[in-house]
């Protein structure tokens, strides 16, 4: 595995002092990252009036003047109630920024609110997301471009600038789970990054294997096929100490959503289920993520693992105690463990 990265979020820290305070927070957050070696942070793209990173490229502009290594990526950019075209420009500003460290991460969103917001039909889901990833890939790809489609004004022969540093600026795969998602990123040879936040693993392992399926039939090659598995966690030197930090704002927050989607309250049994074994929880020890991503390696042979750690107010010092011990410790451990399997494999 190649890559492991920490997600930021700052749309529920209702309890802070103030939205400056929460920015000053997040440059905490980059510095402790390049401290303990992690290769990625990433910026989430969230709802509601208490979102405060729903221009992401400016956030992580802010982590690119402070840092010279880590790669920049949103997670998500729910491309379908954006521009493809400020998309591009935004990401490829913080590329230039950052000397060739941005990646986008594009979804179609599983928040519906930006959707009213911006004048788009519900109706048209899954065609705004296909359309205006077909423009994204198109002007990533040219600098000018024709186009036409249905749910934006045509472009010809416009140019769309600044460009990218690199070349092609890195554009994932965001899903939840939808297999036509899984099946298009696939087909197009792009990263796919599967968002487990509930169930077990191990039920998602046929998405990836149609992911791969799609690519082959496409003709894509194997290495260009990567997978990233993104999901909660927190990390603690006793177990008890990351529970503690992290459940009692993590249960608001799921919550809060299962309120508005009909959902009944998540209970302390469920989270407890959640970070059992076979549970889609890296809530613990470090010993005990490391064993959690070595048994989903089994089952994805995935190359990138994103740990999303502050879900609610999670305390400052934790998170940066977490997200230490997940550069420090978990990352080294897992990688020098699968080079160990790949050498005797």
């Amino acid at each position: 595995m190649r890559d492991f990265a920490t997600i930021f979020e700052v749309e529920f820290l209702r309890r802070i002092r103030s939205r400056a305070y929460i920015f000053g927070t997040l440059i905490g957050v980059f510095a402790i990252v390049v401290v303990t070696a992690l290769p990625s942070v990433l910026g989430n793209a969230l709802r509601s009036s208490d979102n405060l990173t729903c221009k992401l490229a400016v956030a992580l502009a802010a982590a690119a003047a402070r840092t010279k290594r880590i790669r920049l990526t949103s997670a998500v950019t729910v491309l379908s109630s954006d521009d493809p075209v400020r998309v591009y420009q935004q990401f490829a500003t913080l590329d230039l920024i950052s000397r060739g460290r941005a990646e986008i991460m594009a979804g179609r969103g599983s928040f519906i609110e930006s959707f009213p917001l911006f004048g788009y039909d519900l109706n048209d889901y899954d065609e705004l997301f296909a359309e205006k990833l077909d423009l994204l890939l198109q002007i990533r790809a040219e600098p000018v471009v024709t186009w036409k489609g249905r749910h934006r004004a045509p472009l010809k022969s416009q140019g769309v600038y600044p460009r990218a540093l690199q070349q092609p600026l890195p554009v994932w795969i965001a899903s939840g789970g939808t297999p036509q998602s899984v099946a298009r990123a696939g087909a197009l040879g792009l990263p796919l990054a599967i968002a487990i936040i509930g169930g077990e693993p191990a039920r998602f392992a046929p998405l990836a294997e149609l992911y791969r399926e799609a690519g082959r039939r496409a003709g894509v090659a194997p290495e260009k096929l990567l997978v990233g598995i993104n999901g909660h966690g927190f990390l603690a030197d006793t177990a008890e100490a990351a529970v503690d930090a992290f459940f009692a704002p993590y249960a608001e927050v799921m919550s809060r959503i299962g309120r508005e989607r009909g959902w009944p309250p998540l209970s302390r049994a469920q989270f407890d289920q959640g970070r059992g074994p076979r549970g889609h929880l890296m809530v613990g020890t470090p010993d005990e993520a490391i064993a959690k991503i070595l048994a989903q390696h089994e089952v994805f042979g995935h190359d990138r693992t994103l740990m999303q750690m502050a879900v609610g107010d999670q305390p400052q010092a934790a998170i940066l105690r977490s997200i230490e011990l997940l550069g420090t410790v978990v990352a080294p451990k897992v990688r020098a463990e699968l080079a160990k399997r790949e050498v005797s494999a």
